[in-house]
């Protein structure tokens, strides 16, 4: 599909678990490099972070022809190969994001992969064991990253990348003893502090597909099993409409 002036149009999904899926993403790849000017990915690319994987995601992604930035999840770090999963991608041209920003035409996207940790007043605080402390300060240090991609963009427009939910209203729908590991509010911190159009994150296979931080920033879940319930009519991805702009003055 050719370029509509004035206009970015982001395919955005999550939760590709490469390696069970398989063959059928080139597909999905297909329509949404169709339908769109950016394709985000927003983690869980590979099932078992397994480099296997991540070569067979990026064969799959060989044909794009459009910019594709994307972060990894919890699985895409399962076998402690992360690194090496993420030099993969990156040399298959992803731009993969662990407190980075991309800026493309006129779009700036922030990302990190998050953590859990719960949401509002039920957050797990940084009490007790030293285990505890340091699960605490891994959603602090991933909401710091985030902090810190956000306010290297000097762009009109920005998007943040997650794996994990910053809010609590898209992981609605899963069952709510495991709300905890979906995502952390801690995450939502540096998006009251930067002007943001869009979020999008993954994760929650059974959540809800919208929602929005409490200063109204669109928050959508892109989990791919998400989508593909909600209609099967269409393709399962999201597509988000900007307008175009431009990097701002230092």
């Amino acid at each position: 599909m050719t370029r509509i002036p004035g206009k970015v149009r982001i395919a955005a999904v999550a939760d590709l678990h490469f390696g069970r899926a398989g063959p059928p993403l080139r597909t999905l790849f297909a329509e949404a490099i169709e339908r769109s000017d950016v394709l985000a990915l927003c983690g869980d690319l590979t099932d078992n972070g397994e480099p296997e994987e991540a070569r067979a995601l990026a064969r799959a992604l060989s044909g794009a022809s459009i910019p594709t930035v994307g972060v990894l999840g919890n699985h895409d770090f399962q076998s402690g190969k992360q690194g090496e999963v993420s030099r993969i991608l990156c040399d298959a041209g992803v731009h993969v994001l662990d407190g980075g920003s991309y800026e493309v035409y006129g779009v700036g996207f922030a990302g990190v992969k998050g953590f859990a940790g719960g949401f509002g007043r039920r957050a797990l605080g940084p009490w007790g064991e030293d285990i505890i402390k340091l699960f605490v300060q891994e959603a602090l240090n991933e909401a710091l990253k985030l902090e810190t991609a956000l306010a290297r963009l000097q762009t009109d427009h920005r998007v943040v990348l997650l794996h994990y939910s910053p809010i609590e209203g898209t992981v609605e729908g899963e069952p709510r003893e495991i709300f905890p590991y979906l995502g952390s509010s801690r995450l939502e911190e540096p998006l009251t502090r930067y002007p943001v159009d869009a979020v999008f994150h993954g994760h929650a296979h059974h959540g809800t597909a919208e929602g929005h931080t409490r200063t109204g920033v669109p928050v959508y879940n892109v989990s791919l099993s998400l989508l593909q319930r909600l209609d099967q009519d269409v393709p399962p991805f999201r597509i988000l409409e900007l307008p175009a702009g431009s990097a701002l003055p230092d």
